[in-house]
């Protein structure tokens, strides 16, 4: 790991009842804005995945908050019964707590929050942008199933991007499907020869560079316009 990453990233906690999510956060000088990552089934925050796109935007400025949704407890259940990690509304819950929680914060409290959801994570990411549509400022969804956010879709305010590879037929349609419900500022961007991890070369790489963009694009504008409303 690079000596700039370790030093601007530490373990935090976000009390959730009777449950306590831990996560880690990487807060740049001069942030622009923070980017809360919805991880996908089976995943934590110490995905390698995640932890790329989570490097790429710091450089270009933007904190991360890579976040556990799952407890340590919950994580053993699901990984038998894989019975949390596709309870979106839980999953959503958990992000709008957080999301609160970022906004209590003296680092993150002025900071505009944009939401980095892979897989089901989406779904969930969708639903609390949906839910809180004056924080969240910009969603950007990896090979994920926007499709689980159901009827939020159509609620959603903040401008997204929906990722998925060209060899991952399923979920494209089921982007298309979910982009067709939505009534904001959305786009598809289909990357070329990936599948549903991105684990070709170059494929990772330009997921990273797509998100950065849209969230660079989409957060000082909304930093911008929350100053002007104060």
């Amino acid at each position: 790991m690079p000596a700039s990453e370790r030093e601007i990233e530490r373990t935090v906690s976000v009390p959730l009842g009777e449950v306590t999510l831990e996560g880690t956060i990487g807060i740049p000088a001069n942030a622009i804005g923070i980017v809360l990552f919805a991880h996908g089934s089976g995943s934590s925050r110490f995905s390698p995945r995640n932890r790329y796109v989570a490097l790429t935007l710091r450089q270009a400025g933007l904190a991360t908050l890579l976040l556990d949704l799952l407890s340590p407890a919950e994580e053993a259940v699901d990984e038998v019964t894989r019975l949390h990690r596709f309870d979106i509304a839980m999953l959503a819950d958990r992000l709008i707590v957080t999301v609160d929680w970022l906004r209590s914060q003296p680092d993150t409290a002025d900071l505009p929050i944009g939401l980095f959801g892979a897989s089901t994570g989406a779904g969930a990411a969708l639903v609390a942008a949906a839910e809180r549509p004056v924080q969240v400022a910009a969603v950007v969804s990896r090979g994920g199933r926007p499709d689980l956010a159901g009827e939020a879709l159509a609620r959603v305010e903040a401008p997204t991007l929906l990722i998925v590879g060209s060899r991952d037929d399923v979920v494209i349609d089921l982007n298309e499907r979910a982009r067709d419900h939505m009534h904001g500022d959305v786009r598809l961007e289909i990357v070329p020869g990936a599948t549903h991890l991105f684990e070709e070369p170059g494929a990772l790489e330009r997921v990273a560079a797509l998100a950065r963009d849209w969230f660079v694009q989409h957060l000082p504008v909304a930093h911008g316009s929350s100053a002007r409303t104060r």
